[in-house]
């Protein structure tokens, strides 16, 4: 047999397979109207419940745009912090109060809280839509699934962390830090203000110095048992003593760019730029479905809008003009993202949503552990 003969076998052969791979337009076409067929039922029945509750993390301007969307569909809302929710939920619920639908806030709570508290139900069967099906519309061609079954919380956000690390430009500079163990310097000793390390608010910033190779427990010791730290439990408390410059460096400043763009001398370092890199995250971003849902089928569209192309975008825009978050969809334009909001290709970054990580336990334990408490002066 010629090589000419050899090319054209070979490329029958690869017609006939991919034939026999891909579905035939009946098929196709009776996959479309299942799923179609579904959301419709599912779009009826939500607009009977005529109501949608949902907990969710400083976000909640995206969900003006859910209510114009299904406007058949009352959305109910109650913003705050994961740990809040996630406590407060819990406390209804020993009240056998049954309130809440959805859940959006950090995987760290979610997870510590919600999925330890058996809170929740499985989040893949509600989605319906092909557009959120398709894992290869995410990064890394995955569902970001955080929790150890990987079936409850999913990580919807892709943001480069900074540890939450930021600094008054009156008494830091940026230029003066290199490395994380920079900030074990006796210069920096009294002057540093936290988040108390055994919220969940402060999670992924512990995970992240607890897992990374070049950090670690030995790090987060000398970190909060050494530098005589004051802790509080207020983010913008925290935020006005560093603008105040009562203290030189905050962990956990989420407001820090806010007090930025008020044009008060705050900034955040980029610590991606640093010896060990950052860290990468969903953030505040993670989606769960509680069990016993007074509104399942509103739920379920909520669920799905808010992971479509069209939720993700409405995120990016409307979520929070101080500290835009990333979504980990890739089939959208990011140009509502700033560049620092964005990972930039080539810097290290430690994804800390690895499921095998959630588990707050023993990094909450080191860290009391180690704490020499100045308890937060209220102010």
């Amino acid at each position: 047999m010629t090589w000419r003969s050899d090319k054209k076998l070979f490329v029958a052969l690869v017609v006939v397979a991919l034939a026999a791979s891909s579905p035939s337009p009946a098929a196709a076409a009776e996959a479309r109207a299942s799923w179609q067929a579904e959301w419709e039922k599912t779009l009826q029945a939500a607009k009977k419940e005529g109501q949608v509750t949902v907990y969710i993390y400083r976000y909640g301007p995206v969900l003006e745009a859910f209510r114009k969307e299904y406007p058949e569909i009352k959305m109910v809302s109650v913003t705050g912090t994961g740990n809040q929710l996630g406590l407060r939920i819990i406390s209804e619920r020993r009240a056998e109060k049954y309130l809440v639908d959805v859940f959006s806030a950090g995987p760290n709570s979610a997870f510590n809280i919600l999925y330890k508290g058996k809170a929740l139900d499985p989040l893949k069967p509600a989605f319906i839509l092909p557009e959120v099906f398709d894992e290869s519309k995410w990064y890394g061609g995955r569902h970001n699934f955080v929790d150890e079954e990987g079936k409850y919380i999913y990580g919807y956000l892709a943001n480069p962390s900074s540890a939450q690390l930021y600094y008054n430009s009156k008494l830091a500079q940026p230029q003066e830090f290199k490395s994380h163990w920079d900030l074990l310097n006796p210069k920096w000793r009294g002057k540093i203000v936290s988040l108390d390390p055994a919220l969940t608010g402060l999670g992924q910033t512990m995970q992240f110095f607890y897992y990374h190779p070049e950090l670690g427990p030995e790090f987060i010791k000398k970190l909060f048992g050494g530098m005589e730290i004051t802790y509080s439990h207020e983010f913008r408390q925290m935020t006005d003593w560093l603008a105040q410059g009562k203290f030189a460096l905050c962990i956990g400043c989420k407001d820090g760019d806010r007090a930025k763009n008020q044009g008060l001398p705050v900034d955040g370092f980029d610590s991606s730029l640093w010896k060990e890199g950052g860290g990468f995250s969903s953030g505040g971003g993670s989606l769960s479905l509680l069990n016993r849902a007074p509104h399942p089928n509103a739920a379920k569209v909520f669920i799905n809008w808010l992971l479509s192309r069209k939720g993700q975008m409405a995120l990016q825009k409307l979520a929070d003009p101080d500290d835009p978050p990333n979504s980990r969809r890739i089939d959208i334009p990011k140009d509502d993202v700033p560049p620092a909001n964005r990972m930039v290709e080539g810097r290290r970054y430690l994804d800390v949503n690895r499921p095998e990580w959630q588990d707050m336990a023993p990094i909450f334990q080191l860290a009391k552990e180690n704490m020499k408490t100045r308890e937060g002066r209220k102010e």
